[in-house]
C-alpha cells in the first residue's frame, strides 16, 4: 500500500503520524533516542495510537480498494463499449451491450447484445438477455457473486431482472436520458427500482459515459435508429 506524508497528515495529524511510524505502518520510522519523543506526541492523539492505526490504515485500505474498483469497472466498461461498436459494422448495429463477470476473479461469465429484432421478443434487452444465457450456462437463476456491466443504464425490466437474479453490482456507462435523445425510455431510474425492493444490489454509473454514448451518437446508428419500431 502506497502512504504520502500529505495523505497521512490530513487524516491524523502528526500525533497519527508518529503513531504509525513506531508501527511501521508509514514511509517514516522512528529508532534511537527519537522513538521517545514520537512516543509521547502518538499518546496525545486522540482515541490513542492504536485507534489512530486502525482507523487510518482501514480508511486508506477502503480508499486504495474504492480506487482500484474503480479503475477496473472504467478498464472493463471500455473494452464492453468497443465490443458494442464492432456491431456497427454489421447489418444489426446496436448501441447496447452488456457483460457479466464474476465479482472477485473478474472472469467473464456472458457477453450479448440486445436482440429484440433479432430475436422478435421486446424483452430481449442486453441486459435481460445476457442473465439468460448466463443463468441457462450456470444452470441457477442465481447470479450472485457477479457484476453486470452495460453500455446503457438498465431500464425498470432490466434490473429488475438483476434483482431477481440477486447481481452483487450494476454499472452502467450511458444514462437513460442519454438513450431517450435517440429512442423510447422508461423514466425510472435504475436506483429507484433497487431502492424499492427489499433484494440489495449496487447500482454504480454513468462509468466512461462518453465512450458508451459515441455507440448512440455513430452515424450507422443514427441511421439505424429511423428504422427502430421504438423511435421517438
Amino acid at each position: 500500500m502506497r502512504w504520502s506524508r500529505r495523505k497521512l497528515l490530513g487524516r491524523v495529524g502528526r500525533a497519527g503520524v508518529a503513531a504509525l511510524a513506531l508501527e511501521g505502518l508509514g514511509p517514516w520510522k522512528a529508532g534511537g533516542a527519537a522513538a521517545d519523543g514520537v512516543q509521547s506526541a502518538a499518546r496525545q492523539g486522540e482515541g490513542g495510537a492504536a485507534t489512530v492505526i486502525g482507523s487510518v490504515a482501514g480508511s486508506a485500505m477502503d480508499d486504495d480498494a474504492h480506487e482500484s474498483t474503480a479503475a477496473l469497472d472504467s478498464e472493463r466498461m471500455r473494452a464492453l463499449a468497443a465490443w458494442t461498436m464492432l456491431s456497427m459494422k454489421t447489418e444489426s448495429p446496436n448501441p447496447f451491450g452488456c457483460d457479466i463477470v464474476h465479482s472477485q476473479t473478474g472472469e467473464r461469465l456472458m457477453r450479448a447484445m440486445n436482440a429484440v429484432a433479432a430475436e422478435n421478443d421486446p424483452s430481449a434487452h442486453a441486459e435481460v438477455r445476457t442473465m439468460r444465457l448466463a443463468c441457462a450456462k450456470l444452470k441457477s437463476p442465481s447470479l450472485a457473486g457477479y457484476t453486470l456491466y452495460t453500455t446503457c443504464e438498465p431500464c425498470p425490466m432490466c434490473m429488475s431482472d438483476a434483482l431477481w437474479a440477486s447481481v452483487d453490482r450494476v454499472v452502467y456507462g450511458a444514462t437513460i436520458a442519454d438513450a431517450n435523445r435517440f429512442c423510447k425510455q422508461i423514466q425510472i431510474p435504475a436506483t429507484e427500482v433497487a431502492r424499492r425492493s427489499d433484494m440489495v444490489c449496487v447500482v454504480q454509473g454513468p462509468v466512461e459515459r462518453e465512450a458508451c454514448l459515441e455507440l448512440f451518437t455513430n452515424p450507422t446508428m443514427q441511421a439505424a435508429f429511423a428504422t427502430w419500431t421504438s423511435r421517438k
